[in-house]
């Protein structure tokens, strides 16, 4: 008889492929790290300003997933969502002490048809410069799905969009974003939030400047802020 005819014996063949038992599968091992890369990778490239390629509301929603408190449109009904815990780098430090900037959002806002035209400028008034700003627009109404977005923004939730500004210098600017979304549904009004999600860890003592709340009629007219 061949010895290793015997089933279960000491020295019976294993199957190529064949774990022992109790042992974690190597793709269950992974998936964590693989998570959490691809988390850091999103944030750093929208803080930045860095394209990335991804235009799709879906695509975007899945890559900016925790880059934002929750939170929908303060102030606003119909909007927001929980795009789960933040994730923000180390604040900056100059000369030992945390640097300080003033970073400035204006522009205007429109509403017709159930579309919202939004036109951004950014600029950052010092005394230190910044490494990369995100803005945060967040609606009072849900987005229609497939909406298309400037390379340097995405969608974070039903009614949400984060964008990135790039680096800034002292008495800088950054990127003017210009931006054409559909809503869900007929409304004759629609709320916007905007704020800075991140700012490369420098402190802001003026937050008046970039932090906004718009209502907007649907008649077409700006509505500047």
């Amino acid at each position: 008889m061949n010895r290793l005819s015997g089933v279960g014996g000491a020295g019976a063949p294993r199957r190529a492929g064949a774990r022992p038992a109790g042992a974690r599968p190597v793709r269950a091992r992974g998936t964590l790290a693989t998570v959490g890369v691809a988390v850091l990778v999103a944030a750093t490239l929208i803080a930045t300003g860095t394209p990335s390629g991804a235009t799709g509301s879906e695509r975007g929603a899945g890559l900016m997933g925790s880059t934002g408190p929750a939170g929908g449109a303060a102030g606003f009904d119909g909007g927001g969502d929980d795009p789960g815990p933040v994730v923000r780098p180390a604040p900056a430090v100059v000369g030992g002490a945390v640097a300080e900037a003033d970073v400035s959002y204006h522009g205007h806002v429109s509403f017709w048809n159930g579309h919202v035209g939004i036109w951004l400028a950014t600029a950052n008034h010092g005394p230190a410069p910044v490494s990369g700003v995100t803005v945060r627009l967040r609606f009072s109404a849900p987005l229609a799905s497939g909406v298309t977005l400037p390379p340097s923004c995405l969608r974070t939730g039903p009614a949400e969009v984060h964008c990135g500004t790039g680096s800034m210098r002292a008495g800088g600017t950054g990127v003017q974003l210009a931006l054409d979304v559909a809503t869900v549904g007929t409304r004759a009004e629609m709320g916007l939030d905007i704020d800075t999600v991140w700012n490369g860890g420098a402190s802001d003592r003026n937050p008046a400047n970039n932090t906004h709340r718009v209502l907007t009629l649907a008649t077409g007219d700006p509505y500047t802020f």
